[in-house]
């Protein structure tokens, strides 16, 4: 099976509970350690004296102080990112609306739902994928509900737009959940992979081929990509819960937004 070729946003995986959203611990520490620099080239003109020389040895005594200044910085940055897409959401409310095309479970009157924006590739999403299909079952009253997002493409390859088109044919034989789940079990995602999913799940194979070249998924994806990109979306996965995203994809703090979003509705 073939699909067309899409042109994918650059793409980040969120497997660090607060570097999804910053430039990461690298970019952190380079930052913290020219600050660090800045104030030791500085401080003779400021203070005199050997000022320099003590805070050089303070910190190679206390080492720890420079992965605080990591951390607050991606705390500060994962915040600002949340705020960010908060406000995106809020802007604009008809890209939250009900989308008959997005696999979703739950009632369709549910005062909370669950958006989750995702890769078939993306560590992140495999990671907590058996944990998110937990957290429906334990919530039968809230509506979850699947985007699928391939960013993690490149250039001839097509593996992670293939497993998304090849997933939603599923849903339109009323298949996804375990087409999803089976997907993100498999490492090493590639297209023969996805073919042998759907036929070990009872997809019709003719119908999903009809399926994931149509005009109908072309647009059903770039609809999808348009709206990660109105909403500022940095990675994957995403979860929206009521219109607000979480700072990190741990399965612990979905629950709290959802439980959060239950007592306030």
């Amino acid at each position: 099976m073939t699909d067309p070729t899409p042109t994918n946003p650059a793409p980040v995986t969120r497997s660090d509970p607060l570097a999804w959203f910053g430039s990461g611990r690298g970019g952190a520490t380079a930052l913290a350690v020219a600050v660090v620099a800045l104030g030791l080239s500085l401080a003779p003109y400021v203070t005199g004296g050997d000022f320099g020389s003590r805070v050089r040895a303070y910190l190679m005594a206390n080492p720890a102080v420079l992965d605080e200044v990591v951390q607050a910085r991606e705390q500060a940055e994962a915040n600002n990112t949340v705020q960010k897409i908060n406000a995106a959401v809020a802007a604009n409310p008809a890209l939250m609306m009900a989308d008959a095309r997005d696999p979703s479970f739950g009632p369709a009157d549910a005062r909370v739902t669950v958006i989750e924006f995702f890769d078939y590739r993306c560590p992140g999403c495999k990671a907590v994928a058996r944990d998110y299909v937990r957290l429906m079952e334990a919530h039968p009253d809230v509506r979850f509900v699947f985007k699928d997002w391939p960013i993690l493409d490149r250039g001839n390859d097509t593996t992670s737009n293939y497993a998304a088109r090849a997933a939603l044919a599923a849903h339109q034989q009323g298949k996804y959940l375990q087409v999803y789940q089976a997907l993100m079990a498999e490492n090493g995602l590639t297209r023969a992979a996805v073919d042998r999913v759907l036929a070990e799940n009872g997809v019709s194979i003719p119908d999903a081929v009809a399926a994931i070249r149509s005009p109908e998924m072309n647009r059903h994806l770039a609809d999808i990509h348009t709206t990660g990109a109105t909403l500022g979306l940095v990675g994957t996965p995403t979860f929206l819960i009521n219109g607000e995203t979480t700072s990190s994809i741990a399965p612990a703090e979905v629950l709290a937004a959802i439980e959060a979003a239950k007592a306030a509705t």
